[in-house]
């Protein structure tokens, strides 16, 4: 018998999470559990805390899909960032919300390329709203549109894939594939970042 998913309630929220995901939410909510101790009111906080984790999650759920994974949990936890406790040693070393996120091309969820995913992440926006402004830039510049992305395609480098990650798209796949390929003829291809 194998668990496909585990239902949860986040503070006023309810997801499904594949096992892999549901194990490192615990161990998320645990780690901040644990930074809070001592804190005069942890539970307000962890509620808050588990609320920014179904927002973020269900954020970037695909449509009709209804388990969370851990190709949609880690980019929401990365965001988020861990707990900072007031009054804590300045020679800590900064969370992963104070670090600088890169821009890259997003490969997995992305129709084209991943510029929009790319930069959907970067800024923090919806990625469908970014994909809605391409489209009447595109129209609205008469094709002109269609250079910056190919510029953008060319230029950004791509996330590296996250292992047994979300299924790529064909298109995706192969406009990664041709753009590591010009890159290596150039000279300047990134190590690590080969589609699996």
């Amino acid at each position: 018998m194998q668990r496909i998913s585990t239902t949860v309630r986040l503070n006023r929220s309810v997801l499904r999470f594949d096992e892999a995901a549901h194990l490192r939410l615990e161990r998320y909510l645990a780690e901040s559990a644990s930074m809070l101790e001592g804190d005069p009111d942890p539970q307000e906080i962890l509620s808050d805390l588990e609320q920014a984790v179904a927002e973020q999650c269900t954020r970037r759920l695909r449509t009709g899909q209804s388990v969370v994974t851990l190709a949609e949990l880690e980019p929401a936890l990365e965001e988020i960032g861990s707990v900072q406790v007031p009054g804590a040693g300045t020679s800590s070393k900064p969370t992963t919300r104070d670090a600088p996120r890169p821009l890259q091309q997003v490969s997995e969820g992305a129709v084209i390329s991943g510029v929009c995913q790319g930069l959907a992440r970067y800024f923090g926006l919806n990625v469908a709203l970014l994909r809605v402004i391409a489209v009447l830039l595109l129209l609205g510049t008469g094709g002109g549109m269609i250079l910056v992305y190919l510029g953008l395609m060319l230029l950004l480098p791509y996330a590296p894939l996250e292992p047994g990650g979300t299924r790529i798209r064909w298109l995706a796949t192969k406009c990664r594939g041709f753009v590591e390929f010009l890159r290596a003829k150039m000279g300047v291809e990134q190590p690590g970042n080969r589609p699996a």
